[in-house]
Formats: structure tokens, sequence, C-alpha cells
């Protein structure tokens, strides 16, 4: 597997491209100093996996992620941040990033990242997950870009605000096993596996925001 990082502080592309380096499913890591220098070093190349700070000058994450995708949408994009602004993170859900981790996340939590989104799932962070979840709003009268139904909106809308199934049923007094079944659709119609990637869907479709 071939790694990218992307990043305008040195010290910081040096010191993970020596931690992903020990790992022995990476086969090499390339590191770009800024967007453009990116874009420039990927033009003829076979897409791979992008660790993609946010906050670059010139063209930014969010900018280079888009143009990435669009020479090719089988490059995956991990976003990198100091903060947990969701803002950005709305930015490069639109922009077609596949997973999310604060710069000060664990090793482990930087490999399951990694590694879910080789395999075409979404990640988030632990914190980045928990910040969007809490200032996700159901938008009143707004676009349907998806095959839900108003019901199974109301359920996604609980299950990314983080509720469980069983809270999610006393809240709209109907039995678990009905919104078992609502989930189970849900996943099916989101082409989904997990939280995460119905949040992305939820949110790129413009179903709910932030």
């Amino acid at each position: 597997m071939i790694l990218y990082i992307v990043d305008d502080h040195q010290l910081f592309r040096e010191g993970l491209r020596f931690l992903l380096s020990e790992w022995d499913f990476v086969t090499e890591i390339r590191e770009a100093e800024s967007g453009e220098t990116f874009l420039e070093m990927i033009k003829d190349q076979k897409p791979g996996i992008v660790l993609m700070d946010i906050e670059l000058s010139g063209i930014n994450g969010i900018q280079a992620t888009e143009k990435c995708l669009k020479a090719s949408p089988e490059w995956r994009v991990i976003a990198l941040s100091m903060y947990g602004n969701e803002n950005y993170y709305t930015g490069m859900i639109d922009a077609g990033a596949s997973g999310f981790l604060l710069k000060n996340s664990k090793l482990e939590d930087v490999k399951k990242a990694i590694t879910e989104v080789a395999e075409g799932n979404n990640f988030f962070s632990s914190e980045i997950l928990s910040a969007i979840v809490q200032n996700i709003n159901k938008k009143q009268n707004g676009p349907r870009n998806s095959e839900l139904t108003e019901r199974e909106i109301e359920v996604l809308f609980n299950i990314c605000k983080g509720l469980s199934n069983s809270s999610i049923a006393d809240q709209l007094n109907i039995s678990k096993r009905t919104i078992d079944k609502h989930r189970e659709n849900i996943l099916i119609k989101t082409n989904s596996s997990n939280t995460a990637q119905m949040v992305v869907f939820a949110i790129k479709n413009k179903i709910f925001e932030i």
C-alpha cells in the first residue's frame, strides 16, 4: 500500500512517516508539503491512501481533496486536523474524504482509519464523530436525494445523534423490532455498514446539516 502524507509541517511529516514505516502493509510513503505539490506528484500515479492536512496554505486540504477525487474517484483521503471544528469536516465530506482524524489521535486509531478506508469504509475518530453528532440538525423542508421514507429519515437522524435502537423506539413510541427493521432498511438504501457511513451519507446528500 502506498501512503501519501500531505502536511506543511516537516517535523510532523517526518514523525508520522517514521511511525507508519513500521507497518508491514505499507510499501511506500510519499510526502508533499502543499496541496499544489501533492496534485502535481500524483499525476499519472495509481490511486493510494492520502493523509491530508485540512489547513494547508495555498490550495487547502478541502480543495486538494476535491481535485484529487475529480481526477480519480479511487483515491481514498483521510482528513487530518488539529481542531474539532465541525465546519471543516462538512467541507471535507462534501469534497469526498473517507476518513477523519485529529492530529493527536492514538497510533492504533491511525492504523484503524487507514485499514478501514482502504477497504472502502468511512472512519471518524471518536472525538470528531462526537463533535459532528452533537451539532447535527435536521433540515426542515430540505432537498431529498435518497429513497428514504420520512420515518426512516427520523430514525436516521436519531442514529446519527448517537441514540441506541431502544432509545429511538422509546422516543418515537414504537417497538424496538420496528426500529431494527428501519435501521436494516436504512443501511441497505444508503449502502452503509456502520454509523459513520450513515453520517457521511446524510451530510453529503444534505438530508441533515451541521
